[in-house]
C-alpha cells in the first residue's frame, strides 16, 4: 500500500493535457484477436510448456496463504479465492487495437475476469518491458485526462487527486488498480480515441471503428505481465469494462488453436448468437446455457455446472456453499489458460481418466509436464500416433444447465511424442469451490455472451475463417 500511495503522489505531479468530454457511441465493433505466442515459430511442445508453466505460476500464487494476497481490488478473481484477492491472467489471447490521434498500436489481454481497460504510457516511471512502443499521451491530439469530478474516477476503489481545496474537481484523476496476484497498474484515468479493426486493409475493403473510451494510462505497472502485451482489456460486468463502455448487449470471441498462427476476431455488439446458426465457420450444433451472477463476485460470468463425464463415468458437481447460489458452480474465463476444478472434483476426474486410459502415470517431474494428469506413452503408441492412430482417450463432457459441452480431443489432450508423454489438460484449484473453464478448453469454439438475456451460447467452429469473413 505504501508503494501504491507513493506512485499516486508521483502521478499527481505528472503533466496532463486538458480534459474534453465526449459521449461513447453504443454501436458494435470488431477487433482482431491473436494468440500470445502466434508467429514465434515455436514447436508444439514448447508452446504447451509455455502455457503450462504460466498455469503452474498461477497455481503457486493461488496456493499462497490468504494473508499474502491483497484484497484491495477483487479483480481477476479465479477459483479458490472466495472473498479475498484475485488470480492472474496468463495473456493467452490478445486484442489488437490502436489508441490516439494519430493511432498507436496496443495489444491488450482479453480478460473476462476483470473490468479496467488500460495500457502502459509514457513517461514510464516503472513498467514491464513490451515489444510495441509505449503509448505517448502527449503525442495524441484526442487524449484528455479525466478530472476528479468525473463519475469513473469517483467509482474506482482506489483513486486520488492529492490534497483537498479549491479546484479539486478540475484536477486529473490518478488511479491504482491492484490485482490479487500482486500485479499493479497505476497512472491517470483518461479518454482517447480507440480504433478497432484492420488498419492495414481499411483501404481495401477492411473495416475500422473508432470510439472514445475511458482507460487507464499506466505509468507504474508491475507484476505478472509479458512483453507481448501492453495492458489489459477488461471484459467483466463492471462499469469500466469494454462491453460496458461500448454499451453493447452482447459480445463474442472465437479462440484459434494455440498451436497455430492464425488470427480471429472478438465482436462487441450485434446479434452474434442468432448469426451462429448456419454460419460457414460453425462446425456443429449451437448450444446455450444461462449466464448467472454472484453478488460476492459481481464482475464474473458464472455458469451452472451439474456434472462432468469422463467416458461413461458421470461425476456430479456439488453446489458451492460459499456462493449462496446453489447453481453458480463454474466460471467461464477468457484469461485463465487451463480449466481448474475444486480439489475433490479434480481427484474424481483424475481417477476416472487413469482407470480408463490404463497407461502408467508420467509423474509431475516428467519433461514438459507442468500438469500432473499425465501418462507415459509406450514406444509402439508413439509410432501408431505418427500414423494418425492416436491413443484412445475417454470423452470429456461438461454438463451445464440445459446444454452439454462436449470437448474435442484437442481441447483437453496434449501429446509430446519426443518425451513420450500424454497429458489431460486439467488442473486442481487449491481450496477452490468453483470450476473455472479456461481458454485451452475454449479453442476453436465460438462463444457468445448475451448480456441482455443472460445466456451463453457456444458452438464448435473454424475460428481462423472469421478474419477473412469479418
Amino acid at each position: 500500500m505504501k508503494q501504491l500511495a507513493a506512485a499516486l503522489l508521483v502521478l499527481l505531479a505528472l503533466p496532463c493535457p486538458p480534459r474534453a468530454a465526449a459521449a461513447v457511441p453504443g454501436a458494435g465493433v470488431v477487433a482482431l484477436l491473436t494468440h500470445a505466442d502466434a508467429g514465434r515459430g515455436l514447436a508444439r511442445p514448447e508452446l504447451f510448456r509455455r502455457m503450462a508453466h504460466r498455469s503452474r505460476a498461477r497455481r503457486r500464487l493461488l496456493s499462497a496463504p490468504e494473508h499474502a494476497r491483497s484484497p484491495v481490488v477483487r479483480a481477476r478473481v479465479r477459483a479458490g479465492l472466495g472473498g479475498g484477492g484475485g488470480g492472474i491472467v496468463t495473456n493467452e489471447y490478445l486484442l489488437r487495437a490502436s489508441v490516439g490521434t494519430p493511432p498507436r498500436p496496443v495489444a491488450l489481454t482479453l480478460d473476462t475476469g476483470s473490468d479496467l481497460v488500460w495500457t502502459q504510457c509514457a513517461p514510464c516511471r516503472g513498467c514491464f518491458d513490451q515489444h510495441l512502443p509505449l503509448l505517448d499521451p502527449a503525442a495524441s491530439s484526442t487524449y484528455a485526462a479525466l478530472p476528479c469530478s468525473a463519475p469513473p474516477c469517483r467509482a474506482l476503489p482506489f483513486a486520488s487527486c492529492g490534497g483537498g481545496g479549491r479546484g479539486r474537481g478540475n484536477r486529473s484523476c490518478a488511479y491504482a488498480y491492484h490485482y490479487g496476484d500482486k500485479s499493479v497498474t497505476a497512472g491517470h484515468l483518461a479518454t482517447d480515441r480507440f480504433t478497432f479493426g484492420d488498419a492495414d486493409n481499411a483501404g481495401a475493403g477492411g473495416s475500422l471503428a473508432a470510439r472514445r473510451l475511458t482507460f487507464g494510462c499506466g505509468h507504474f505497472n508491475k507484476g505478472v505481465f509479458q512483453s507481448n502485451e501492453t495492458g489489459i482489456a477488461g471484459f467483466g460486468r463492471g462499469p469500466w469494462s469494454l462491453p460496458s463502455q461500448l454499451n453493447v448487449t452482447s459480445f463474442s470471441y472465437c479462440f484459434t488453436s494455440m498451436f497455430g498462427s492464425a488470427s480471429s476476431v472478438v465482436t462487441l455488439g450485434g446479434a452474434p448468437a442468432a448469426a451462429l446458426r448456419g454460419a460457414a465457420h460453425v462446425a456443429g450444433e449451437v448450444r446455450s446455457t444461462p449466464l448467472l451472477r454472484n453478488p460476492s463476485q459481481p464482475s464474473l460470468y458464472f455458469l451452472s455446472l451439474h456434472a462432468i463425464s469422463v467416458g461413461s463415468t458421470r461425476i456430479p458437481v456439488p453446489a458451492a456453499a460459499a456462493s449462496r447460489r446453489a447453481s453458480a458452480t463454474a466460471i467461464i474465463d477468457s484469461g485463465a489458460s487451463v480449466t481448474t476444478l475444486p480439489e475433490d472434483l479434480y481427484e474424481a476426474v483424475r481417477a476416472a481418466f487413469a482407470a480408463q486410459i490404463g497407461l502408467p502415470p508420467a509423474g509431475i517431474g516428467a519433461e514438459g509436464a507442468a500438469l500432473d494428469l499425465c501418462f507415459a506413452l509406450p514406444v509402439v503408441a508413439a509410432a501408431f500416433w505418427r500414423r494418425r492412430a492416436a491413443v484412445a482417450v475417454p470423452a470429456l463432457t461438461l454438463h451445464l444447465e440445459g446444454a452439454d459441452w462436449e470437448m474435442p480431443r484437442g481441447n483437453y489432450v496434449f501429446e509430446d511424442l519426443a518425451a513420450r508423454v500424454m497429458c489431460v489438460v486439467l488442473d486442481a484449484a487449491p481450496g477452490g469451490e468453483q470450476t473455472v473453464i479456461g481458454n485451452f478448453q475454449q479453442q476453436n469454439t465460438h462463444v457468445v455472451y448475451d448480456l441482455e438475456n443472460d445466456r451463453l451460447s457456444f458452438a464448435p467452429a473454424r475460428c481462423d475463417r472469421l478474419v477473412a469473413s469479418s
